[in-house]
């Protein structure tokens, strides 16, 4: 199968031949329809964050399954799905306490010694990435790591639910479960950030304000659901969302990673509000409350992949786009082949754009 290899830190990805392994017990093959390219990705090709080489990055896939190992009961042959980095093992304490996305996915992996996933043709493996490494025409995955969704959904949309959707809306429905008329900040309207502002809205929240340094994805964001919208790089930026929610907002959503961003959205908190971190940080960087921060009652939290429970929110987000509730649409701001992956994330770095997918021939 062909497939985009990170063979080390700050180069472009390099497209092989790669083999992929027949499915163990619990393992699910499937046909990589599309794949988006998210900053997570972009996070370990340049090297700001360790991972064993070479590796096969993607974590934002839809697919068709091909084949399914001898234990598998959540999917068949056929079945439309959805993969989810978050696998899940079901049987550790964050399972069992309903918190999925705070497992470490130990059994979902093979074991050391097991025969590789992938590998290249001298039969030296290639590390999977994430559990997933989507950016291949096939996945080799447990059966944990993907949902089956509804036929009807079409699979370039349904990639973007697999991380970006999921985190988004997962933040607003279970990590910071808003309410009807409370008020909520977005700090960065790339893929996540959009989604977020999109399902404040459909949670029902009274005010939404985007903050973005580009106009044009401020834009992006009132078309989803922002009622207002803010530079965030504007000197005044917590002062502005302050103002525009008469006192400060019940939720401030990091969607973008950096610790100005951090800042911006503890500084735009009302008394008792909460600042929710999405984006992945650099190493070593540290987000904290000031004293009065503190003694005002706010808080401040991260929410791994928007505290999913993928088995239950991916199908629940899939039926909301087939009802006009959910816009996908407007999150994919292209389509484009797997040779143009690099091309793709030249344009992320720009920060000019959303989400840009990568539509495999199926």
């Amino acid at each position: 199968m062909k497939a985009a290899v990170l063979i080390e830190p700050g180069k472009p990805l390099e497209i092989e031949n790669l083999s992929i392994s027949k499915p163990q017990a619990h393992e699910v093959l499937i046909r990589t329809a599309a794949c988006g390219l998210c900053h997570s990705d972009l996070h370990f090709i340049e090297g700001t964050y360790p991972h064993p080489l070479p590796a096969v990055p993607g974590h934002e896939a839809a697919g068709i399954v091909e084949a399914v190992g001898s234990e598998v009961t959540t999917v068949k042959v056929g079945d439309a799905v959805i993969t989810c980095l978050s696998a899940f093992c079901g049987h550790c304490e964050f399972c069992v306490t309903g918190r999925m996305s705070l497992c470490l996915g130990g059994d979902t992996r093979r074991k050391a010694g097991e025969a590789p996933r992938l590998s290249r043709s001298d039969g030296s493996a290639v590390n999977q990435m994430l559990n997933l490494s989507a950016y291949a025409e096939q996945m080799l995955v447990h059966e944990h790591a993907c949902v089956r969704i509804d036929p009807e959904m079409p699979l370039d949309r349904a990639s973007v639910i697999g991380c970006a959707v999921t985190t988004g809306a997962g933040t607003i429905f279970n990590a910071c479960n808003v309410t009807p008329g409370e008020t909520v900040a977005v700090i960065g309207c790339g893929g996540v950030g959009l989604a977020t502002i999109n399902a404040a809205k459909i949670a029902g929240a009274g005010r939404i304000i985007a903050a973005d340094p580009i106009p044009e994805k401020r834009e992006l964001a009132r078309k989803l659901g922002a009622t207002d919208v803010v530079d965030a790089l504007a000197n005044d930026a917590a002062a502005q969302i302050v103002e525009l929610s008469k006192g400060g907002v019940d939720h401030a959503i990091e969607a973008v990673g950096r610790p100005a961003s951090a800042q911006l959205a503890v500084s735009s908190l009302r008394r008792g509000g909460t600042a929710t971190i999405l984006g992945m940080m650099p190493l070593g960087e540290k987000v904290g409350l000031a004293a009065m921060d503190l003694l005002s009652g706010k808080k401040l939290q991260g929410a791994i992949m928007g505290g999913n429970r993928f088995p239950v929110d991916i199908p629940r987000l899939v039926d909301f786009y087939l009802r006009g509730q959910l816009d996908l649409d407007s999150i994919i701001a292209e389509r484009i082949p797997l040779e143009q992956i690099n091309d793709g994330f030249e344009k992320m770095k720009r920060g000019d754009s959303a989400r840009s997918v990568i539509v495999f021939d199926q």
